[in-house]
Formats: structure tokens, sequence, C-alpha cells
């Protein structure tokens, strides 16, 4: 059986490095789902990781001489290497989306400090990215609450240069990492920020976005589990925040999934109640009918029916740009 070293703070410079080196030599990796990815291994079985991607994207044990000595350095230097038996593991994974790197935790993002990166990080960003495609005018100031990774915080920083792009979050794991892709990207304008939900951050803003934890998770990973009956509190907590911080013309974006129950879908009700009264104008829709099905066995999802992916879209009326 072999064992795992404990964690150890990793280095903002090398892990910056990191990513120059995968860039540098046209490193790509796609992150799948949880479950894909232990199916995945499952079938390449407990054998040796041989090539970056193995070590860096599957999370494979490797043999240091089997990476190319630049990886091993950086990941070293970084304090990201664990030893895992006679061979090593990555603490950090690297992921792509939109022509950029991402550092992000390695699988499985088991421990409480973990940075999630995933098929919902890029439909969030495309849904960030729709949103804005629509807009008359630019906003000029923006937040990404809960930022995880930043790789959605970075996205819209590369499409609005101008902008002023605030990355938050409780945990400083992600602020550390948000930190690294930002600087790996260029997004100058990308500010790092601890704040729980927006009580830290002042003033009010064009645009809201976020992708918060909203399943049902027994295991209660900040990362995964929303909180209450549903899995909706965060993302309900979310939208009473946003609804009083939006300056006139201004926008949520709220990626989120639910519970569907014989038709029925409790987190619609409960945003429809929420924002009753706040004279905003919103859309709510389904981008995916039935996601996360591997989740339906397990007893907290007993009473749904399937597990759909959905967008927010809440906007104040009035002329954009007004915010302090």
């Amino acid at each position: 059986m072999t064992s795992v070293a404990p964690a150890s703070p990793l280095a903002d410079a090398e892990l910056l490095r990191l990513v120059t080196v995968l860039r540098s030599a046209g490193y790509r990796f796609t992150t799948v789902t949880p479950a894909t990815h232990e199916r995945v291994n499952r079938r390449y079985g407990a054998g040796r990781g041989r090539t970056v991607a193995d070590a860096l994207g599957w999370s494979r044990p490797f043999d240091r001489a089997d990476l190319p000595p630049d990886v091993v350095d950086a990941l070293d230097r970084a304090g990201a290497l664990r030893r895992d038996g006679a061979l090593w593991r990555s603490a950090v994974r690297v992921s792509g989306y939109g022509g950029e790197l991402f550092v992000h935790s390695a699988f499985p993002p088991a421990e409480a400090d973990a940075v999630f990166f995933g098929p919902d990080t890029h439909r969030t960003a495309d849904a960030v990215l729709e949103h804005l495609a629509g807009r008359a005018e630019p906003p000029r100031r923006v937040v990404d609450v809960g930022c995880g990774s930043g790789a959605v915080a970075v996205t819209v920083a590369k499409r609005l240069p101008g902008a002023e792009v605030l990355a938050v979050d409780i945990n400083p794991a992600a602020l550390q990492l948000s930190r690294v892709n930002a600087a790996a990207a260029g997004a100058g304008n990308v500010r790092v920020a601890r704040s729980d939900l927006l009580d830290d951050v002042p003033g009010d803003f064009d645009l809201i976005v976020s992708n918060p934890p909203f399943m049902i998770d027994p295991q209660r990973r900040a990362y995964r589990d929303g909180g209450g009956e549903h899995g909706h509190d965060v993302p309900l907590a979310l939208v009473s925040a946003a609804a009083g911080r939006l300056a006139p013309g201004g926008s949520l974006v709220l990626f989120a999934g639910t519970g569907v129950v014989e038709g029925r879908d409790p987190l619609r009700a409960a945003v429809a109640g929420r924002l009753a009264g706040t004279g905003l104008q919103w859309t709510y829709r389904e981008v995916d009918p039935d996601a996360y099905g591997e989740n339906l066995e397990d007893p907290a999802y007993a009473h749904a029916d399937r597990i759909a992916l959905v967008v927010l879209t809440a906007t104040r009326p009035g002329e954009e740009h007004s915010c302090r």
C-alpha cells in the first residue's frame, strides 16, 4: 500500500514557470468530470504514467526520469511533488480552456481546500461569453464570485481588457491559483481578493458571474456542497447578494444545477421567490437536462429524476456603466 506525503505550501513563481514550460512544449489537456476521470484511470490500471499529460492531467504516479527535467524541476521547486511509494505524484493538474492553461488541484480533489476545474468551468465561461456578446456596451466592473481557479475571471478579462475584473473566493488555495493563472494568461486587469460572497468587496458591479457549489454532497466538500436540502443554499445566497449590488444595466450570470423532481425544479421556484420585488428582469434556462447521472445512485438524490444544469441571468433595468 502506497502513502502520499502531506501537502506543503505551493510557490507562485514556480507554478507560473511550470505553465510557461508547458505552453512552450505545446502541452494540452482537457479535464473531464470526476466520474469520467475515474473510469479512464480504472481502464488504464494502477500503472505508472509515462507522459506529462499522464502526470499533470490524469494525476497518475510517475517516475521523475519519465518527465522532462524542466517540468520536474518546476514541480519540485513549487513544492508540488508528492511521494507515492517508489513513484511520485503532482499536487496540481494543468488544463486548457480558450487557448490558456490553468493550474488547479490534482485528482481526486478530496481536500477541504481543493480547487476544482472541469466541464462546468467551460460551460460557465461559455455562458458568460454568450451574455457579453449580447450586451450593447461592455461592462467596466466585473466580479467572479467563488472564482476557484480564476478561469472565468481570466476569460472575461481577456475579452474586456479595459474592465476591472475581481476574482473573489474564501479559499486561500483558490486565491493563490487565481493569481498564478491570471499572471500566466497576461490578464493584468484581474484583481484577486478574499471575500465571502460579496461581503468583503465594495461598490456595485456591471457584471456578477458565478459557478457556485450546487450539489448535495454528503462529504461536504467546499467546492461541491451547495448546502441545504437541495444543495441550493449557496446559489440562493449569491442571488440575494447580487440583487443588491448590480448597477443600473448590470447583470448576474449564474451557472448552477438542480435535481428535478417529477417535472418540478426547486431551484427555479426558490430563485423566483428571491428575485420577487427586486425589480430585476430575469431568465432561467436549462443548458443540459441530464448531467451527473451517476449521482442519482446516491441516497442524497433518491428523490430526483434527473440533475439539470441551468443558467440564470438577472439584469437591473437602466443605463449601463453607472456603477461606482
